[in-house]
């Protein structure tokens, strides 16, 4: 689980939606990369508990 949750929030990182500009913020702020991908990782699992809750899509 950790690998898949890894891999997804590096590509995460990459992209230029709303996870990708958060990676952007916390590395500008002088946050090291890595303390950014765990923090973009844990939002993605927060993301995935909150769209099973509610059972709606995700919407950026």
């Amino acid at each position: 689980m950790r690998v898949a949750l890894y891999m997804a929030a590096l590509t995460a990182c990459r992209s230029t939606g709303l996870l990708g500009q958060f990676f952007r913020t916390l590395t500008a702020a002088g946050k090291p990369k890595k303390l950014a991908l765990v923090a973009i990782a844990r939002k993605i699992i927060v993301i995935a508990n909150a769209v099973l809750r509610d059972q709606t899509p995700f919407k950026t």
